[in-house]
């Protein structure tokens, strides 16, 4: 018999991701995936799992799920209350879960995007080798509903814990190392001593898309617009408004607005984490 995980509390968004679907933007099909794939593989090693199992990623205000047959899961990522049927349980370590309990993860205490993972995976069925939902695209599961029931593949053995696992914090201040390019000659010498030496902050408006920036405009030197071009993990566009939008995970294939920098990989989990005012610094990478 499959376990079951039914929703009793999908959140404000709740999502399934796993590594992501890589190899397919020739297709217009965006990675998609964890944006903290450090704390996905963290709660993904926790409870047996390999990494790149898929986990649910709540955002801010965490989901509530109750298992069909026992279970044991991990709440990781962003620190949150955690309550087994409105009892206290510990964040960031494996927690049994019987048959019927509804386990909550609660509203973030700080940073962004909670990570639940549980013995086994989810046995969602894979689209173009992923089980991640693509909010852009539409690829994958929907966002969690009320009443949905997730699959739960089969658990291995436990693994040996550490005595306290090592979960990062959400950033105070985000830096982010950047390599100027490919169109930075689009923006003048006083635009990109600014890109490299402002303190900009974390918009409300940022999402899974892209991290929106606020702080001091960036002006250019080509007042043209370029014809669409590719576009990578990490790239950080200068739309119209000239405040730079770092893009994440389902971001866009193509795009029309330059791109001034491309922040390194490794940078973005802690993205992933900044609430909104957080401030950024972008650094020569």
């Amino acid at each position: 018999m499959t376990t079951k995980l039914q929703v009793t509390r999908p959140g404000a968004l709740t999502t399934i991701q796993d590594a992501g679907r890589t190899g397919h933007a020739h297709l217009g099909v965006p990675r998609s995936g964890a944006l903290d794939a450090p704390a996905m593989d963290l709660a993904n090693r926790l409870v047996g799992n390999p990494q790149g199992t898929a986990v649910l990623e709540t955002t801010l205000t965490g989901c509530a799920l109750r298992p069909d047959t026992d279970v044991t899961l991990i709440v990781g990522g962003a620190p949150c209350p955690v309550t087994v049927d409105g009892r206290p349980a510990p964040w960031g370590t494996p927690v049994h879960v019987r048959a019927g309990a509804t386990l909550d993860a609660g509203p973030a205490t700080s940073g962004i995007r909670s990570y639940v993972a549980v013995a086994g995976g989810l046995a969602v069925p894979p689209v173009l080798g992923s089980r991640s939902t693509d909010l852009l695209s539409g690829l994958g599961p929907a966002p969690l509903a009320q009443g949905d029931l997730i699959p739960v593949g089969r658990a291995a053995e436990a693994p040996a814990l550490p005595v306290a696992p090592p979960w990062p914090a959400p950033p105070a201040e985000l830096v982010l190392p950047a390599r100027l390019g490919p169109r930075s000659e689009w923006f003048t010498a006083a635009a990109l001593r600014t890109f490299l030496t402002a303190t900009y902050t974390v918009s409300v408006h940022s999402n899974r898309i892209g991290l929106r920036t606020e702080g001091p405009a960036l002006e250019r030197a080509s007042e043209g617009e370029l014809p669409s071009e590719g576009m990578v993990l990490g790239a950080v566009q200068v739309p119209p408004d000239g405040r730079p939008v770092v893009f994440l995970h389902d971001h866009p294939t193509t795009g029309g607005y330059p791109v001034i920098a491309v922040v390194a990989e490794e940078a973005l989990a802690a993205a992933a984490q900044a609430v909104p005012g957080t401030p950024v610094r972008f650094t020569r990478g």
